[in-house]
């Protein structure tokens, strides 16, 4: 259980929701084809609901992905509060010539700042790819072809929320994350958040923010309360009015979640639901009409089942409909896998390119353990990529220090689980970063001096299962 916070623990029943429903609920997930980490539920601004499923605490910092936008976008609303900028100033109003073009298309005078809010920059896709091929981001977005007008239709684009932050950084002088930490996260109690930066100084923004599962409940609540903090109003009503308000149609949207308009780097969903939420089901779900909130972290294959989830199992239950009596399962866990001990390897190094899994090298030794190495994931943040390595042997999960959180120096270092079992002549090697939805299996055989390793990743943006060779052993 998390330590004292500013968000009050109470029982089910005293908010009006009965325990068995909760626990169907969690019972729900458990059995689900989704993989959750921590789920927590606030009611009436109480926490009702805790869950997670070991080896996962709620107490860990967590990466959020696209989360990260609502973030930069309250921030936003504190700039505008202050009276630091407009939302309908002009995109190029705050950079000079070493990041403007010689030439400024008529569509790129017209972006504003409410249309990176929005997702409606007048950008055909979005823009984050190409700009993290340069170590200028911000002139390199300024410099893309904006081929429609703005305030056209909505296209995601993260590169839009890259560029709120930088906007941020020229009228504040702080970096996003040095301006939140101040006006927003120290208010609410939030003391663990880190956020990656690009090479050019800029905190990212659209992505890379990490925090605890508390640390979204208060945001969600914060949310929930229009902006309102122990009494104290921390960001304009007003704001929040208009940030969880449909701004833009983004019926062209695949799923029926996201097709019920956008706000500002907020999304409308149904039931009058509205939600940050990033990649791999990371969520903060805020129910108005329940005076609810839901803050998920988890490793999702399908971010609209995941929602369907909460739906056919959290609505009956805020309700208060007779739901089924399904018992909660006494323990919550992600298991290592099970296995035979591995047989001995040869105890040679086996290294390899650039890969999706980000594998670096293999070191199989006689006694069936193993050592593995990982190319940083933190690749915007260095030149060089960074040794990461583990040891993996059978059994239980074995934890270790990974890296320091969020990449950042001088924070904690990351959780990082790992096991091995034996299938015939291949070692089967698991991991799980802790600290984000993502985690590996590696199958390892030796054959002819090299190694074939067949890699399955239970998330990721590129595929998600593929077979690398090693480089001629040494």
């Amino acid at each position: 259980m998390p330590g004292v916070s500013s968000l009050p623990r109470s029982t089910p029943d005293s908010q009006g929701l009965s325990a068995a429903s909760l626990d169907a609920f969690v019972a729900a997930l458990d059995r689900s084809a989704q993989e959750f980490h921590t789920v927590t539920l606030v009611r009436h601004g109480h926490i009702v609901l805790e869950a997670e499923w070991a080896p996962y605490r709620l107490t860990d910092q967590h990466l959020l992905y696209s989360v990260s936008k609502s973030f930069t976008s309250t921030a936003i609303g504190l700039a505008a509060d202050a009276g630091l900028l407009s939302i309908d100033d002009k995109v190029v109003s705050f950079f000079g010539p070493e990041d403007l073009p010689e030439t400024i298309s008529d569509n790129l005078a017209a972006m504003s700042v409410r249309h990176l809010l929005t997702m409606s920059t007048g950008h055909s896709q979005d823009t984050v790819e190409t700009l993290s091929r340069d170590s200028r981001m911000v002139r390199r977005f300024l410099s893309l072809e904006v081929e429609n007008e703005p305030g056209s239709p909505f296209v995601y684009n993260s590169g839009a929320t890259y560029m709120l932050s930088a906007i941020l950084q020229k009228v504040s002088g702080e970096t996003l994350l040095e301006y939140l930490q101040t006006r927003l996260f120290a208010p609410l109690g939030i003391t663990e958040a880190t956020w990656g930066s690009s090479k050019e100084g800029i905190t990212f923004g659209g992505w890379g923010l990490s925090l605890s599962a508390e640390s979204l409940a208060k945001f969600g609540q914060l949310m929930l309360q229009r902006g309102v903090w122990e009494g104290q109003q921390l960001v304009s009503a007003e704001w929040f009015e208009a940030a969880t308000s449909k701004q833009v149609s983004n019926a062209s949207e695949n799923n029926p979640d996201s097709q019920q308009g956008y706000g500002f780097q907020i999304w409308r969903g149904r039931h009058n639901t509205y939600r940050a939420d990033g990649a791999f089901g990371q969520f903060i779900l805020v129910l108005p009409e329940h005076d609810a909130v839901l803050a998920v972290t988890s490793a999702a294959s399908d971010m609209q089942a995941e929602l369907e989830l909460f739906w056919e199992h959290l609505l009956p239950a805020l309700d208060g409909k007779e739901v089924p009596v399904v018992a909660r399962p006494e323990q919550l866990e992600l298991p290592a896998p099970s296995g035979s001990v591995p047989q001995g390897g040869d105890g040679t190094t086996y290294t390899f390119k650039d890969n999706p899994g980000f594998l670096e090298s293999v070191r199989w030794d006689a006694d069936g353990s193993a050592y593995l190495t990982f190319f940083n994931f933190f690749k915007f943040e260095q030149d060089k990529a960074a040794e990461d390595g583990y040891g993996f042997a059978a059994g239980d999960w074995h934890e270790q220090p990974g890296l320091p959180s969020g990449g950042v120096a001088g924070t904690e270092t990351e959780r990082v689980v790992t096991s091995a079992a034996g299938d015939g002549d291949t070692l089967v090697g698991t991991i799980r970063w802790l600290a984000g939805p993502h985690a590996a299996e590696f199958r390892c055989r030796i054959s002819e001096g090299r190694m074939t390793v067949d890699v399955r990743l239970n998330v990721s943006f590129a595929p998600l299962e593929f077979t690398i060779v090693s480089e001629p052993a040494q």
